[in-house]
């Protein structure tokens, strides 16, 4: 379960402050609290002269002394805000005690030390327990150089700052330490004093202690010099750190040593078995390693940042378009995301090996590949859309180390609140800023019903916790609305189910769960609008090969139909009847569009799918398509502005609880450009051009609201504006569609993605 969580303050503190140790953390604190805080006075404490003064010429301090009481005797400690304890975490006892005698009643005392517990210890030697004004802080900083010197007032901004309270100490005290860091624009989190020791030298005190041994082991080698003249990139990166000062980090290994001996050997022994692979040339076994160190580091960055997997991917990325141009030629968009996800899911519970073709590297899909890896399963890639999945069985999931980051996917924690609700294990499921507005309440609710404890957080929104070992019922549920993602969420968990699990729904939504599940082999009955199983099977693997994503391509036909000129096919699209409402929309609309090369993949029907431009009209949509296209509203908005007439949407309320509210957010951005449009609850009216060539959406500014499938949709209406068209907040586009823009420019449009 999780052990950190976020801390928000806006208060502005302290007045007067004193810095204990005055090397690059002390130094870099005492400047970005000039800089960023309401502080008057800063005074400096170092028992070496020689950095005092260099300090005070800098301007890091108004005024230094040798030694705590020295300082004592010349301030008054009734004036003293905060004191930042910057000294080697040996010498916390000596300079506790001297703190605790001279501190002001209303002082508050922080430190910056890498090691929490050795503070907590040194506190108790020295005071006989926790004070209440002690804060043990830490700021994720620092530099290869040291001294005063070195310091610098952005140090910490974007960086994070841990707070490790513990239950002696002052509520108050940690709101103001909190708030001293957050005004240096440090990101500041809580955790566990414990829990921060262990994760600290698995992540920092591990990669120094390799670093240091490293370069010292080349060092000895007779040929050091010639190793050292043609090391690469790589080398440098990694033994950087090693240019660290070696007394402040002999001192954190000794007062962290049982936690960095532990992520010590667990190093070891994953050492020893690449070494394995290695002499025996085991090369499965070393590309499984890799690739899933090469995943995990990606995942784990987007965790960090709460950013995507993709490394060009900036949270103030925008797109540009400029009027003009026409889509022609032939396009495979990625592969159906729906699919994949479910692909690693099965592919993951079945026994055997899967192999997959046409997997999306997208950062939804990514986020279940990376969530199986974190329960136990080898999985393999991807590669050019390749993925192997090694099965560990119905029951083989292990249980995760760590909470189960799920970025911006929906269908991921919705799908996956099913499947683990009845593991033996607890878990919890998070996911980005985005994510953890979206309701989950829909699935928590049913999954209750069948026995499941899980919490959600306030209003029913993310993150899940899931406590394990709980036996689910198989139970009939009718759902209130359609929704695919409840449905599989409630089928998967009944495969853990005794008895039969069935689901009703009120009207058709995709059945990709139930044909991959009877793809793997379980048994899966529908008689009208109810689909059933029963609980305690198996699933045996299979090959899959995942169709294009009939949602990427709809950006593409409503590119093709709403353009002049334009005649574009898009090959090997999945073209499921419960997938296909936006075909038959389109066709209703007037727009000129075929199948051709008809099929079944898998037990997934594909087709080519053919567009050519010709004017279209406003329709009232059907409301029994309106769940067989609920992705692909946004982009038929803008085929909506290019018809001639009105075009009326109801039924659709289901688009208000997506990424984004997907009827409100599009209703703004098209009256932005120029387009006449009313909004209601559950649906839109949207006025037609009466152009029929020209143009239709004025130039201006839209903002995707971190929702992809808006900004893609708002890049294809630049084929039919006056002027360029800037779209703001584009990074998520990468959830779905990776390469969007290349394929988009390649096909036609005019389009480019910078950074603003």
């Amino acid at each position: 379960m999780s052990t950190e969580s976020h801390v928000q303050t806006n208060q502005r503190w302290p007045q007067t402050l004193v810095i204990v140790g005055l090397g690059l953390i002390g130094g870099s604190v005492a400047l970005a609290a000039r800089r960023f805080t309401g502080v008057r006075q800063v005074f400096g404490v170092d028992v070496n002269t020689e950095e005092l003064e260099v300090a005070r010429s800098l301007g890091v301090i108004d005024q230094g002394f040798s030694s705590f009481p020295d300082l004592a005797h010349h301030v008054d400690a009734r004036d003293v805000d905060l004191i930042v304890l910057a000294v080697p975490v040996l010498a916390m006892v000596k300079v506790l005690a001297q703190v605790a005698q001279h501190r002001g009643p209303s002082t508050v005392v922080t430190d910056v030390g890498s090691c929490k517990a050795v503070l907590r210890d040194a506190a108790v030697d020295a005071l006989g327990s926790m004070p209440p004004w002690l804060v043990p802080g830490h700021p994720i900083a620092g530099a290869e150089r040291s001294g005063v010197r070195a310091a610098k007032a952005d140090l910490f901004c974007q960086h994070k700052v841990i707070v490790t309270p513990t239950a002696e100490t002052d509520p108050q005290a940690v709101d103001q330490v909190s708030a001293f860091w957050a005004s240096m624009d440090a990101e500041v989190l809580s955790m566990a004093l414990e829990r921060h020791d262990q994760v600290l030298a698995q992540t920092s005190h591990l990669p120094h202690l390799l670093a240091f041994s490293l370069v010292d082991t080349l060092a000895r080698q007779d040929e050091r010099c010639e190793i050292f003249r043609y090391a690469a990139g790589g080398f440098r990166d990694f033994t950087r750190i090693a240019a660290s000062d070696p007394t402040m980090w002999r001192d954190i290994f000794l007062a962290n040593r049982s936690a960095t001996l532990d992520a010590l050997d667990q190093f070891l022994e994953g050492v020893y078995r690449v070494r394995e692979a290695v002499a025996t040339g085991d090369g499965d076994a070393m590309m499984t390693t890799f690739t899933r160190a090469k995943s995990a580091r990606d995942y784990f960055t987007a965790l960090l940042n709460k950013t995507a997997y993709q490394p060009m991917n900036k949270q103030d990325l925008v797109f540009i378009t400029t009027p003009g141009g026409r889509v022609q030629g032939r396009a495979r968009v990625p592969g159906d995301k729906s699919i994949s996800h479910r692909s690693i899911m099965l592919g993951a519970l079945a026994n055997g090996t899967t192999h997959i073709q046409g997997f999306l590297e997208g950062e939804d899909a990514l986020a279940t590949l990376q969530t199986f890896r974190d329960l136990g399963v080898q999985i393999e890639g991807p590669n050019a859309g390749r993925v192997t999945v090694h099965g560990v069985g119905i029951n083989g999931l292990k249980a995760p180390s760590k909470p189960l980051y799920l970025g911006n996917s929906g269908t991921s924690m919705r799908l996956l609140a099913g499947l683990l609700s009845a593991q033996p294990f607890d878990c919890e499921l998070t996911g980005d800023t985005s994510l953890s507005k979206r309701p989950m309440g829909r699935v928590a609710e049913p999954l209750r019903l069948m026995g499941a404890q899980l919490e959600t957080a306030e209003d029913g929104r993310p993150p899940l916790k899931l406590k394990g070992g709980t036996p689910l019922k198989g139970m009939h549920y009718d759902l209130p609305m359609a929704s695919a993602q409840v449905k599989s969420c409630l089928l998967l968990a009944g495969l853990w189910a005794e008895g039969e699990t069935s689901v009703t729904e009120p009207a058709p939504t995709r059945d990709h769960t139930e044909r991959m599940l009877q793809g793997f082999g379980y048994q899966v009955s529908r008689e009208g609008s109810t689909v059933r199983l029963q609980g305690g099977g198996q699933l045996e693997a299979c090959d899959i090969d995942i169709p294009a994503d009939i949602s990427s391509a709809t950006f593409f036909m409503v590119a093709a139909a709403i353009t002049p000129g334009s005649d574009l096919v898009l090959e090997h699209v999945g073209v499921n009847p419960t997938r296909d409402g936006v075909i038959h929309i389109l066709r209703l609309m007037g727009a000129d569009l075929t199948l051709s090369n008809e099929t079944v993949v898998g037990g997934e029907p594909v087709a080519d799918i053919r567009v050519r431009y010709t004017p279209m009209k406003g329709v009232d949509i059907p409301l029994d398509q309106v769940p067989l296209a609920i992705d692909e509203f946004p982009a038929l908005f803008v085929a909506a502005a290019c018809a001639q007439g009105v075009t009326r949407l109801r039924g659709a309320e289901e688009l208000r609880v997506k990424e984004s509210d997907r009827i409100q957010v599009m209703a703004e951005g098209l009256q932005a450009l120029g387009v006449a449009c009313t909004v209601y609850e559950d649906g839109i009216d949207i006025v037609g051009t009466s152009e029929v060539t020209g143009a239709v959406f004025t130039q201006g500014c839209v903002h995707s609201h971190e929702d992809h499938r808006i900004a893609m949709s708002f890049a294809v209406a630049g084929l039919r504006a006056q002027g360029a068209i800037k779209i703001e907040d584009c990074a998520n586009v990468a959830t779905s569609f990776p390469g969007f823009v290349e394929l988009a420019t390649h096909l036609g449009l005019k389009l480019e993605a910078k950074l603003d």
